[in-house]
């Protein structure tokens, strides 16, 4: 695109997020304070329909952005905008280290949907983040054993598995004092992947009894089966500012994002193809993949304990959402989200 194209573009959208109406050439022409003629505008108004960037509503002579018009805006055209130092402060104010992380989460999303204007969640993170403090397996019959593992806060979780032969008391003793030599201390998903990489990497070195206390072990943090409730799936905050929102034209469909928002599972899913992201995630529209949000845009960043991801926020608002604004907020807060936890975690 030439840059005047883009400069029309960033006019129109601007104009667009504004106002919510559709956008004539007369008032993009002032707006963009470009040196051309009304018809030169039309005539690259017209090219941009054609490229499937903006639509022409019926009942309008002016012009839209479409899903594709906003994603350019988004990934070309938005001048980010640093956060305000005040603003700053009132997340690290409402994210102290010292809370417990239930509180931490809540009050991010509660920060989050108050900076915004918008509805904003924080997934909670699930079980595997726990440390483990011991680990004992109990021998059921030939073929089944119980997995006791002892997480942080003396929380106990029990898991019955599979195995291929039978083990002795003494073998399962010196299989379970062989993992807490290694596994003490560390995050569930950080010991099954560190025992996973020592069986592969060292696999000439390990004896058979060594190779079947990793494997049992393997089974027995399985992420899946630590997983939390999709009951218990997020945080959500402000879902009176999509009402209003919704009063203003910006949102249609508000009902069927309300059942989105109670079912779960379905912005869980969006939220998941967030998690390994760099950074911040924006969803436009139908990139979503559900047609609940079709209206909406979502931007999302993940949040980290030393340096692992364990879950995502989000911010879920129109898609003329001032992009501007909410892109910083978003990072700032799964930062600032980010250190409180990490903090936490290392003290304890």
């Amino acid at each position: 695109m030439k840059d005047r194209d883009l400069i029309l573009m960033k006019s129109l959208i601007e104009s667009y997020v504004q106002e919510g109406n559709p956008i004539g050439s007369k008032a993009l022409l002032k707006n963009s304070h470009l040196s051309v003629s009304p018809a030169t505008v039309r005539n690259i108004m017209a090219d941009l329909e054609r490229q499937g960037l903006l639509l022409s509503p019926h009942t309008s002579a002016g012009r839209i952005p479409t899903t594709q018009g906003l994603r350019i805006f988004v990934d070309q055209l938005v001048q980010i905008r640093d956060p305000r130092r005040d603003m700053i402060e009132k997340v690290k104010s409402t994210l102290n280290p010292t809370q417990e992380v239930p509180t931490l989460l809540s009050n991010a999303s509660s920060v989050l949907s108050e900076m915004t204007k918008m509805a904003s969640l924080v997934q909670i993170p699930s079980k595997p983040f726990q440390r483990v403090q011991h680990i004992d397996f109990v021998p059921l019959s030939e073929n089944r054993i119980l997995v006791v593992l002892v997480l942080q806060d003396d929380e106990i979780q029990n898991r019955v598995i599979q195995v291929d032969r039978g083990f002795s008391r003494d073998e399962l003793v010196i299989m379970a004092n062989f993992l807490n030599h290694h596994m003490a201390g560390k995050d569930l998903n950080t010991a099954r992947e560190e025992l996973l990489n020592q069986m592969i990497t060292e696999k000439q070195q390990l004896d058979d009894l060594t190779r079947q206390a990793i494997l049992m072990a393997e089974k027995g943090l399985d992420a899946k089966s630590n997983a939390e409730t999709v009951s218990d799936a997020f945080h959500l905050s402000g879902q009176t500012n999509l009402v209003s929102m919704a009063s203003h034209g910006q949102l249609e469909n508000l009902e069927r994002i309300f059942q989105a928002f109670k079912q779960k599972q379905q912005i869980l899913n969006i939220l998941e193809r967030s998690l390994a992201a760099d950074g911040v995630k924006i969803f436009i529209g139908e990139e979503s993949g559900n047609q609940n949000f079709e209206d909406c845009s979502i931007v999302t960043a993940p949040y980290k304990i030393e340096g692992e991801p364990v879950g995502v926020l989000a911010v879920v608002g129109p898609t003329r959402m001032h992009y501007e604004r909410v892109i910083p907020i978003v990072d700032i807060t799964a930062k600032l989200l980010s250190s409180a936890i990490t903090q936490k975690s290392i003290a304890e």
